[in-house]
């Protein structure tokens, strides 16, 4: 068993603040240093050169590269808020899918990448399977329904995954996650790293944006101080290159492989343990292409998953507008048919249907449904997802029983969206 951290052990990168789990004051410091990271020339010439070369690469439509300066910037900051944070001698805990906020007078830039779930807060924490280490936590008032503390390899694949919702919480909501290369023994909420081990992804799924409470969480490194100093300005710097370089290529190979299926086919469903994908998720992944006057209509079962949600992204990777927008709904914000399934209707122009993803003027995109925390058994034999075009001028012929909203209804959706998710950015938008 592990002993209480000694007067020699290193010092922990801050505690949870108790006033807010995301927007801490490391948080904000750390977002300053990535926005200051930018201006280096290393960095700088990377941006561009990154820029060039994914141009070159993509073969965007009109409407796709309209929209890339703007996500591009997301792609490139999230990779220096990502980089930053990477010693494992000197480990912090770092949100790093954000959308764009003001920190002391400053515009901190979205970091939004690799077609992100909107529901979640995403964080990081670097690790080495030589060294041991305490996450330490509180659950808010509004216990998620799916959390999970991903232990990865270098190449985003499994090590190991301790189940948020499920783990031990102390009456008052504390938890103790211990992490080293020893078994558990008897420590209840344990992560067994190996010489792979390279950083945890911690992924707290809201699925109530209105109720819903992201984790408090700190790290300490367990130990005597570092044995290697920290990495210089010129250092990090390069480290921020490269990972610039990875994020767009990364982002490239998914969206290739989107545009490699034929446009408005949704029906592949599938489950995955590598490229960051997520345990005992099941996917279901394809695109929409429209022509004026037509929507794209998906058709859901959800198969007895308590959490789903039908986010849309660009090509570059970043989801469309979620804050002023409905461009994903959940679950939770989701209004079922009268036989318990799910229609959404998706396109530029409002139907009014309860169900509109709004895909923010573009006539194509990319859809990447998300399933997860089924029963014992696994989804149930219903589970499907379909997607068909239909013409607006017989919407309501295809479908006379899906629920529809009013303007007023629509605008107290949008206002109940925008307080949601203030919750998780208090800081609000720039």
């Amino acid at each position: 068993m592990p002993t209480s951290p000694s007067s020699n052990s290193a010092v922990a990168h801050g505690s949870a603040d108790l006033a807010h789990p995301v927007a801490t004051a490391e948080q904000h410091e750390h977002e300053l240093a990535a926005l200051n990271l930018l201006a280096h020339p290393t960095v700088k010439a990377a941006h561009a050169a990154v820029a060039e070369t994914w141009l070159g690469r993509a073969k965007a439509s009109p409407a796709m590269r309209e929209r890339f300066d703007a996500a591009f910037e997301e792609v490139m900051f999230s990779a220096a808020v990502w980089s930053l944070n990477s010693d494992p001698l000197r480990p912090k805990v770092t949100c790093i899918t954000r959308l764009a906020h003001p920190v002391e007078g400053r515009r901190v830039l979205g970091s939004r990448w690799g077609i992100d779930n909107p529901d979640t807060v995403y964080r990081t924490i670097p690790i080495s399977g030589a060294e041991r280490y305490e996450i330490r936590g509180r659950v808010g008032a509004g216990r998620m329904t799916e959390n999970y503390f991903t232990l990865w390899d270098a190449h985003m694949g499994t090590v190991d995954v301790l189940d948020g919702r499920r783990m031990h919480v102390e009456d008052d909501g504390s938890f103790l996650i211990t992490v080293d290369a020893d078994p558990a023994q008897g420590r209840p909420n344990h992560v067994r790293s190996t010489p792979e081990a390279h950083e945890f992804y911690i992924r707290d799924v809201l699925l109530d944006w209105s109720v819903d409470d992201p984790n408090h969480l700190s790290v300490e490194r367990l130990g005597p101080e570092p044995s290697t100093p920290p990495r210089t300005l010129d250092e990090q710097a390069e480290a921020t290159a490269a990972m610039m370089a990875h994020f767009a290529d990364f982002t490239g190979k998914l969206s290739h492989g989107m545009y490699k299926t034929p446009p408005n086919h949704f029906a592949l469903a599938f489950q995955a343990d590598h490229t960051g994908a997520m345990r005992n998720q099941v996917y279901v992944a394809g695109r929409f292409l429209l022509e004026d006057g037509q929507a794209f209509v998906v058709d859901v079962r959800d198969g007895g998953a308590e959490y789903f949600t039908v986010p849309l992204s660009n090509i570059w990777g970043t989801t469309l507008d979620v804050y002023d927008r409905t461009g994903s709904l959940n679950k939770a914000q989701s209004v079922p048919n009268p036989d318990g399934s799910y229609t959404y209707v998706i396109g530029p122009d409002d139907p009014g249907v309860a169900n509109w993803i709004d895909s923010d003027g573009l006539s194509e995109g990319i859809l990447t449904l998300r399933m997860a925390e089924f029963g014992e058994g696994g989804p149930t034999p219903d589970l499907s997802a379909s997607g068909r075009v239909v013409d607006l001028a017989r919407l309501d012929a295809e479908l006379p029983d899906v629920p529809r909203v009013t303007a007023g209804e629509r605008d107290a959706q949008l206002d109940l969206r925008r307080a949601g998710y203030q919750r998780r950015l208090p800081e609000g938008t720039c």
